[in-house]
């Protein structure tokens, strides 16, 4: 698989161009480097300036507690009364306590730029981009009702924190969860500007801010005004970002805190409006919106979604490198609606189908008429994706491996012995050398791969030919065989949207340890959406916890 150098900029939600091209750099990743005057600084800081930072943001965390608590005895969770003295006080004096909480934690001034509307203009805040747990900061400025997971309620002292400005909770373990939380978010902003402001990060996960992924429809479906809300961090070095892979929640925590100054930027924008179109299609209310947020900040957009990070962190034996094709494929599978219902039952018909083709090259038209669509310019793109030498043509075989991957990005073994049966000869039920390269190349989506390692230890009687069985009886005596025996060629992008999209081949290979498959995921973002029935979802969400 290879990405195309040039793309037709399907049409989004709404049928008109994308705006930009996607971003060259992997949302999800956040890459931290220190120059030696940088770590002299940061030891320093550590033995210092750390633990009186600390120490100050526990104490006043505990010093808010009894205000929250005595706050939120016997206040309903359902409706709002109006809001006596002694109420309005206490919220003053938490305002102050937080505030005194981030000063120590050294973000000496928040420069606001625009005015906040009130909640009978706007009910909801729409904030982007969503980078890390620091983006608490606006909600503890405005006190405004987020969305949180219910679980958090029962964390001491946080939760009886996150109680006081009753959130919407969304609960894992009731099926009809994301529609019980879409209808209280619909309650409340058609209120009358009773209840406070709800304040939502549609991306749902955290990203590097180097663009806006797809805005999750929640914060759209009420049809009602929103005011988008742009958060940044100018820092010279960014200790901000807790994202997919990089640094864990504590490392951030001490590197910011050893920092001396951080700074926090939160601007209004003007209220958006939603048209009578845009009421009817909450997709295209979020698109519009994404893209009047995107041009404030400088970013391109992408549709890149918290679903890929899904992807990018599964824990099968095969892990995807940071650069792979494989998210943009996700992509256009989504948007094509390609994604089976029954995923084995359509993934198996596809295995058969394209096993009788014995690899003939499948033009356009033919791929087409494979999947049953109609040619459309995102059909042209995901054809581009197979299509490495350029001479329109593609083997449908890399397909069906790359929807298995996509659909159940867990379960290695099973894409694997999917993909012998449509490569493997009949006589022998062997594949080659080259087959096994097309086959990992495919699932991990990248363009060059050495398999001649992996192979030569797999093949132990050179027989130049390796079974199935022989190749699951490998990985499971090496479950690491990836990171040991697979090398592939780094390709990185030099330039973003907008630019020449030159890429640059490291002449040296690199082993598939730089992958997107950090150990350490954030928890910030509760998912939303209905979990898939092979468990995928719920495997991930154990790294929330």
């Amino acid at each position: 698989m290879k990405l195309p150098s040039s793309k037709h900029c399907a049409a989004e939600g709404d049928g008109k161009k994308m705006d930009q091209p996607p971003p060259f750099r992997n949302p999800f990743v956040h890459a931290l480097k220190f120059t030696p005057l940088e770590k002299a600084k940061i030891a320093l800081m550590t033995v210092t300036l750390f633990p009186i930072r600390l120490l100050i943001a526990a104490f006043m965390m505990l010093l808010a507690w009894p205000f929250a608590f005595i706050a939120s005895v016997g206040r309903s969770g359902t409706t709002v009364e109006p809001q006596c003295l002694w109420r309005r006080l206490v919220d003053i004096i938490l305002r102050v306590i937080m505030r005194i909480m981030w000063f120590a934690g050294g973000f000496h001034w928040i420069t606001v730029k625009g005015q906040r509307a009130l909640p009978a203009e706007a009910p909801i805040l729409t904030l982007a981009p969503h980078s890390s747990y620091f983006d608490a900061i606006p909600v503890t400025m405005t006190m405004s009702s987020i969305v949180m997971k219910a679980e958090s309620k029962d964390i001491p002292v946080w939760g009886t924190l996150i109680k006081y400005i009753r959130p919407v909770f969304v609960s894992r373990s009731d099926q009809n969860s994301r529609k019980k939380t879409v209808e209280e978010i619909k309650r409340r902003a058609h209120n009358g500007g009773d209840w406070p402001h709800i304040m939502i990060f549609p991306e749902g996960t955290c990203t590097n801010r180097s663009c806006l992924i797809t805005f999750k429809p929640g914060a759209f479906i009420p049809a009602v005004p929103v005011q988008p809300v742009v958060i940044r961090y100018p820092n010279k070095l960014d200790t901000i970002t807790w994202t997919w892979q990089g640094p864990g929640a504590f490392k951030i925590l001490w590197l910011t805190l050893c920092q001396l100054h951080n700074e926090f930027v939160i601007e209004f924008l003007p209220i958006y409006t939603p048209s009578e179109e845009e009421k009817r299609n909450p997709a295209l209310f979020a698109v519009n919106v994404r893209r009047v947020m995107a041009k404030a900040l400088g970013v391109p957009i992408t549709d890149y979604s918290f679903e890929d990070c899904q992807l990018a962190m599964a824990e099968g034996q095969l892990r995807l490198p940071v650069d792979t094709c494989l998210l943009e494929f996700a992509k256009l599978v989504r948007r094509l609606g390609l994604k089976p219902q029954n995923t084995e039952k359509v993934l198996q018909d596809y295995g058969n189908r394209a096993r009788k083709l014995e690899g003939q090259k499948l033009a356009l038209g033919d791929f087409a008429h494979f999947l049953d669509v109609p040619v459309s310019d995102m059909l042209r793109d995901m054809f581009a994706l197979f299509d490495e030498h350029e001479d329109n043509s593609m083997d449908i075989r890399e397909y069906v491996i790359a929807l298995s991957v996509v659909c159940r990005p867990a379960k290695t073994l099973e894409t694997m012995k999917l993909a012998f049966k449509m490569f493997e000869a009949e006589e022998d039920s062997a594949i080659t050398e080259r087959e096994l390269a097309v086959i990992l190349r495919t699932a991990l989506g990248v363009t060059h791969l050495s398999v001649s390692h992996l192979f030569t230890a797999i093949d132990v009687d050179d027989t130049g030919k390796i079974t199935f069985e022989k190749f699951r009886g490998f990985v499971e005596e090496n479950p690491d065989f990836a990171d040991d025996y697979l090398h592939t060629e780094s390709v990185v992008p030099q330039r973003g949207p907008g630019h020449d999209h030159n890429t640059q081949t490291n002449p040296s290979t690199t082993n598939l340890q730089g992958t997107a498959n950090s150990k350490t995921a954030n928890g910030i973002c509760p998912d939303f959406s209905p979990k898939d029935h092979d468990g995928t979802v719920d495997a991930l969400m154990k790294k929330h916890n």
